[in-house]
């Protein structure tokens, strides 16, 4: 196609695109916003996250809840050439709407809040008592950074292949706890853009758990111990709970194997000491400190010698457990979990340091999936400039965006919109059938 083919051509954008060498470049703030433009106004899957955000009251079933969604609070960042500017308590009475706002504001993030009593928006004509959060997914949020003191390929944002795993470790142990001991079905993982994984429980008995059965699920995750500063985080005293025996054998037992070898934690001395500082017994710090003089099996030693015989009368076979928890078990921000109000960036953002779209991630199979081929805003335009020719109006399917999408809706939104229209004529029934009986008295 020539440039004065391209002029004519409706589906061709110009937006000056890098070369393809340059997509995984972070974007300039100016290009950024020229990016944004294009992306929210043929990319962004405006329809899917408002089935997702009104679970069903879309005022189609005369059981639902016509307020539901304009009480759920958005908020929005807006960056000028100066500074950046948050734009909380937004909301919105529908899709149309929604969409509408956020093409004109144009927002380098999206963050989702908590469904209120009221319209967030008019929250000042109601009194303090009367503004309460209602409803809010159960969220999780985990960071690389927080695992800093244990990677040695990256660290603050950065990321890699070789430290990915931690957050592959995360989404294993979390996802199958939250099915297998809370009963949990409607869970959606989605790539932070950078640096982290969050976790979305959608299902109804979690959008309404209290504050105090939050924390308490927060806590049951919880086995680290001491400051930021403490070096020996993991203390377990006696036999390990149930859970974390699962997570320990199913998983974390195997993920350390092969952090050892990427992270090379016994070939550089000033590593494999970090890991004797563990071990509370000094004579059998200076027993494995000499026999790892010249030799290169250190983690064996170090197994064999805690899990022995006299060593496991002395309380050293936790040790093991304890090294391998303290470098691979999940770290969570406990305070995201346990809140009601707190914000988190939507699913289908762009981050704004990277230029990738926060894509979700499939549990089932986690393992493959890589951070470093997140498809980038600009890779996008590339993609449905090249594609151009294919089909009508479906902007997502001319680009490698429409396999996430798609594993959006098929693999979380569809099974979820089920369960709440079921739900929704459940109780529509039961009122009914409750109005009948008090009438026949």
């Amino acid at each position: 196609m020539t440039k004065e083919d391209t002029r004519d051509d409706p589906m061709q954008i110009d937006s000056n695109l890098p070369q393809q060498h340059q997509f995984n470049r972070a974007p300039s703030a100016s290009l950024l916003t020229d990016y944004l433009r294009i992306y929210y106004g043929k990319f962004f899957p405006y329809t899917d996250m408002y089935k997702w955000l009104a679970y069903g009251n879309d005022g189609k079933h005369p059981g639902c809840d016509s307020s539901y969604f304009g009480r759920r609070e958005f908020s929005f960042t807006i960056k000028s050439d100066r500074d950046e500017v948050y734009l909380r308590f937004q909301s919105f009475f529908n899709v149309s709407e929604m969409e509408t706002s956020i093409k004109a504001k144009c927002p380098t993030k999206i963050d989702i809040g908590a469904v209120y009593t009221v319209d967030p928006a008019k929250r000042h004509a109601y009194a303090q008592s009367g503004f309460n959060p209602v409803e809010r997914e159960l969220i999780f949020d985990i960071d690389i950074s927080d695992y800093d003191d244990v990677r040695y390929c990256c660290s603050g944002a950065d990321t890699c292949l070789n430290c990915w795993p931690l957050m592959t470790i995360a989404i294993k142990i979390i996802d199958t706890t939250l099915r297998e001991d809370f009963g949990f079905n409607h869970i959606l993982w989605v790539y932070s853009g950078r640096r982290g994984v969050h976790c979305w429980v959608c299902d109804s008995r979690a959008r309404r758990l209290s504050k105090e059965q939050r924390s308490a699920i927060a806590d049951y995750f919880h086995v680290y111990k001491g400051g930021e500063n403490s070096l020996k985080k993991v203390t377990f005293s006696g036999p390990l709970h149930p859970f974390l025996a699962r997570a320990y054998t199913d998983v974390l037992k195997h993920e350390f194997e092969k952090w050892i070898s990427t992270q090379k934690l016994f070939e550089h001395e000033e590593r494999f000491h970090k890991i004797l500082q563990l071990i509370p017994d000094e004579s059998v710090v200076s027993e494995l400190a000499e026999k790892w003089q010249g030799n290169s099996i250190r983690w064996e030693h170090l197994k064999h010698m805690l899990q022995s015989g006299s060593k496991k009368t002395q309380g050293l076979r936790r040790c093991i457990e304890e090294i391998v928890f303290s470098y691979t078990y999940p770290r969570l921000d406990i305070q995201v979990t346990k809140g009601m109000n707190h914000l988190l960036k939507a699913p289908f953002c762009v981050h704004p340091g990277t230029g990738r779209v926060c894509i979700p991630i499939d549990p089932k199979k986690c393992e493959e999936f890589d951070p470093t081929s997140v498809p980038t805003v600009a890779q996008l335009i590339e993609e449905l400039n090249t594609n151009a020719s294919i089909g009508a109006d479906n902007y997502v399917g001319k680009t490698s965006l429409a396999v996430s999408v798609n594993l959006f809706r098929t693999c979380f939104l569809e099974p979820l919109i089920r369960t709440c229209k079921d739900e929704l004529e459940s109780a529509y029934n039961s009122k009914i059938k409750q109005t009948k009986d008090s009438l026949s008295w």
